[in-house]
């Protein structure tokens, strides 16, 4: 009767953590799995006043609240009136479609034709949006020295040139361009370059004198968006959505929300190359500069709930009548590992496989040569795990052999127990004694596992962190590989085989441990019916294959196969 009381408060306990766990993510900002809230919008208030010490006084912020970064060699002014014409340009390619504001010539919208809407399967994934519910957008604008003319900024409304807005059969490229007002006597003129097949956007700057005295203006870029989790998101994944900084000195640095708001962050400021991004699953927008030219890094806390980070580069001196240009590009689209590499150095590790990098990127280009074989990401997952049961054969064997010993002599371990329950000291030189006489070691099928555990790990994050697996199928009812189960018949599979692998391992003597070796797959399985398909594959795939290895080994040393089911009496 104790023993099934002690049981059931285990299982409460199992499922408690499991709702604690929950509310942790809450806490920490991100969307609750079991009963998820309607994701808040993200509302303009007005803009915090600069530090005493900053260089210059932080601007007015602009109809999405956001202002540019504090601290620049002067305020920043709103451009001309904002009486003017405002329009959205729509601009199409052959792997997305963009929006364009004229006011500020910036780009505010984006949809992959590719990758679809997890809700709405006919339309384009929205990444870039400036709407009620959402803000992420790319600005770009000029600023100067302090007590200078206005100078052309992200809120001045700019003129679309004339031209294609869509790309045509047979184009390899598309223009589209933006011409600021004179303002101080400077013109800026934005140029947006996009190609066939690429997501990356070149982007030129064209900044004309026509006044009389020389300027100096410098050039910011940067990426705005809420702090809010992307929407349809599960708190299971823990991915990291937020702003990053790469140079080549200080490498790939993550920026939590929280810690911009607490002026926590600690990132290179200055540098002469890397890049500024955003950063969320499966997909990244980045500001790229060329190498060799000095840009000060930021980022800061813009409104309420609206983060920005970015780059400001100086021109130098722009005599009267004479113009310099700045080339950079914008990247806007998925986190696709062999694109990215090509892009910019160090623009891959916006996929983020956290401290297993390391194993990661050799799993994963393994990953992406058995697709180029078997065309099927599902089946290529199966085949991944295949060859590593195969590469740790050897460990596994020696991690079964050793169950199957103490298989072997649990029965002379149990009928010692029994005979000695009321004498804990003598039972306990007992069992060490029979462990030494048939040379049996109880952690010796622990370690060779334990070695494995990194790279199953790894290969864990290079499923969850690709985004080749979103949308994609495996067989019959698996359609997106990113999704749960619709049908949750592969959970089911797997806490079946999770059971199956528990019911052949050798059952430990205390009564307690095994029941808790019985209930803590269970609980544990409870998480993947929230998981992703591709997820869930891999673990039953690596289960049964796990099963049958074990089987032919037991057989092997002649100790048959044999399920330990536990006592719950």
């Amino acid at each position: 009767m104790n023993d099934i009381r002690r049981t059931i408060l285990w299982v409460i306990f199992g499922f408690s953590m499991v709702l604690l766990w929950d509310q942790w993510q809450i806490f920490n900002g991100k969307n609750a799995t079991f009963f998820p809230k309607p994701v808040t919008t993200a509302a303009a208030v007005a803009t915090p006043a600069a530090p005493a010490n900053s260089a210059a006084a932080v601007p007015t912020a602009n109809t999405t609240g956001v202002p540019l970064p504090a601290g620049s060699p002067a305020a920043v002014p709103l451009g001309a009136p904002a009486t003017a014409t405002r329009e959205k340009l729509l601009v199409s390619t052959d792997v997305f479609s963009l929006t364009f504001d004229t006011e500020g010539g910036s780009l505010v919208k984006s949809s992959f034709n590719k990758f679809k809407d997890m809700a709405d399967k006919n339309a384009g994934f929205v990444l870039l949006d400036e709407s009620a519910g959402r803000v992420y957008v790319a600005q770009t604008g000029l600023i100067g020295v302090s007590g200078g003319a206005a100078l052309p900024t992200h809120k001045t409304p700019m003129a679309a040139v004339p031209g294609e807005r869509a790309l045509a059969a047979g184009q390899n490229e598309l223009v589209v361009k933006f011409e600021s007002p004179d303002l101080g006597g400077i013109k800026l003129v934005k140029t947006y370059t996009l190609k066939r097949g690429a997501y990356d956007i070149a982007v030129r700057h064209d900044v004309f004198n026509a006044g009389t005295a020389p300027v100096s203006p410098q050039l910011y870029m940067q990426l705005v968006r809420d702090g809010n989790p992307p929407v349809g998101e599960s708190s299971f994944y823990s991915t990291f959505t937020g702003p990053a900084v790469y140079t080549e000195a200080k490498k790939y640095q993550k920026i939590e929300f929280k810690d911009i708001e607490k002026g926590k962050v600690e990132v290179e400021k200055q540098a002469t190359n890397g890049y500024v991004a955003m950063v969320q699953h499966y997909f990244a927008s980045s500001w790229l500069l060329g190498d060799g030219i000095k840009r000060d890094l930021f980022e800061r806390k813009v409104d309420n709930n609206l983060y920005a980070v970015g780059m400001i580069t100086g021109m130098g001196d722009i005599a009267p009548g004479a113009s310099k240009s700045i080339d950079s590009k914008l990247f806007v689209g998925p986190q696709e590992e062999n694109m990215l590499e090509k892009l910019s150095p160090g623009l891959e590790l916006v996929k983020d496989y956290g401290w297993l990098t390391i194993l990661a990127k050799p799993l994963y280009w393994l990953l992406d040569k058995l697709h180029g074989f078997i065309q099927n990401w599902g089946w290529s997952i199966v085949a991944l795990v295949l060859l590593l049961k195969i590469a740790f054969y050897w460990l596994n064997a020696k991690a079964y052999a050793s169950m199957a010993k103490m298989k072997a002599i649990n029965p002379k371990i149990m009928e010692m127990r029994e005979r000695l329950k009321d004498k804990p000291q003598e039972m306990q030189q007992q069992m060490m004694k029979i462990y030494k006489d048939e040379k049996v070691n109880p952690m010796g099928g622990c370690f060779p596992i334990m070695v494995q555990i990194p790279v199953f790990i790894a290969l864990y994050w290079v499923l969850l962190s690709s985004v080749e697996m979103r949308g994609a199928p495996w067989v019959l009812w698996i359609k997106d590989l990113s999704a749960p189960d619709p049908y949750f018949i592969l959970p089911v599979v797997m806490t079946l085989t999770t059971m199956l692998q528990t019911a052949l391992n050798p059952a430990p003597p205390d009564p307690m441990q095994a029941k808790l070796m019985w209930f803590m797959p269970l609980i544990f399985s409870v998480m993947f019916f929230f998981f992703p398909s591709g997820l869930v594959l891999y673990w039953i795939t690596n289960n049964i294959l796990s099963i049958a290895q074990q089987w032919m080994i037991n057989t092997r040393m002649g100790v048959p196969p044999q399920f330990n089911l536990p006592s719950f009496k």
